[in-house]
């Protein structure tokens, strides 16, 4: 698979959002570091949906830094569109994982922007660390192909 093929798989988390007119340019278009922050939305809303919240992993001892990011633009999100994220997760280990996102202007289902990030655990002193094996099997359930520990 190449690395910048960008599908998403079975389960698909579905967030909706409203642009802000802060979430825009002099260009009056979304500034296009914003779409990250749409990423994570997407990200916390999968993970709180299908595995257990970010805040719950934290309390376990351990955060989720992006170490990798992409997108790929194909049209603009303005102020007050209403914009869907669809959010997936693909090629997780027992270290890191990636979650693929396409963002998409809800009236027409218009794709905007799709891309990933891929994150890796690390513990409180930031060094890598193996998430807990109870994680990792809510990890593996919700992800496509399944994590083989």
């Amino acid at each position: 698979m190449s690395l910048l093929k960008i599908n998403l798989t079975d389960p698909v988390q579905l967030s909706s959002y409203r642009v802000l007119y802060g979430d825009t340019d002099a260009g009056g278009v979304v500034y296009n570091a914003n779409y990250l922050r749409f990423f994570e939305l997407g990200r916390s809303d999968f993970m709180r949906e299908h595995v257990c919240s970010y805040r719950q992993i934290e309390e376990r001892g351990f955060i989720l830094p992006v170490v990798e990011s992409y997108l790929r633009f194909k049209a603009p999100a303005r102020y007050d569109d209403l914009i869907t994220i669809k959010t997936s997760m693909q090629q997780i280990s027992a270290f890191s994982w990636r979650f693929n996102h396409h963002i998409l202007k809800s009236e027409g289902n218009k794709l905007l922007v799709k891309g990933f990030t891929i994150h890796a655990s690390v513990n409180m002193t930031g060094k890598l660390a193996k998430l807990p094996s109870d994680i990792i099997e809510l990890l593996n359930l919700a992800s496509f192909p399944p994590l083989c520990d």
